[in-house]
């Protein structure tokens, strides 16, 4: 097996990457929190949870506080195993030696 066989081809863009690094230690985010944190057009985020929610990644849960709609994004636990091991396969690749 090679060192970068479970390096998560999804999480190669920095925006996904950023999505879901900010989901790993929040339990969930507002659509305006990421676009602040990550300065991104609301297009370019919402095409990127989009990518990341049909893969069973995050978890979308729209509601209203008062009159305002507010979305908020989790991450589902497949989403939480994917990135860890996503993780785990960089530190390996970084800390290999010849």
């Amino acid at each position: 097996m090679g060192l970068i066989d479970d390096i998560n081809k999804l999480f190669d863009h920095r925006i996904r990457l950023g999505i879901m690094s900010i989901l790993m230690v929040n339990d969930s985010v507002d659509f305006n929190t990421f676009k602040e944190l990550l300065k991104v057009t609301d297009g370019n985020l919402a095409s990127h949870i989009k990518t990341l929610e049909k893969e069973g990644y995050i978890r979308v849960e729209k509601s209203f506080i008062g009159r305002k709609p507010n979305t908020r994004y989790s991450a589902t636990k497949v989403g939480k195993a994917a990135f860890k091991k996503h993780v785990e396969a960089l530190e390996k690749l970084i800390n290999k030696k010849e």
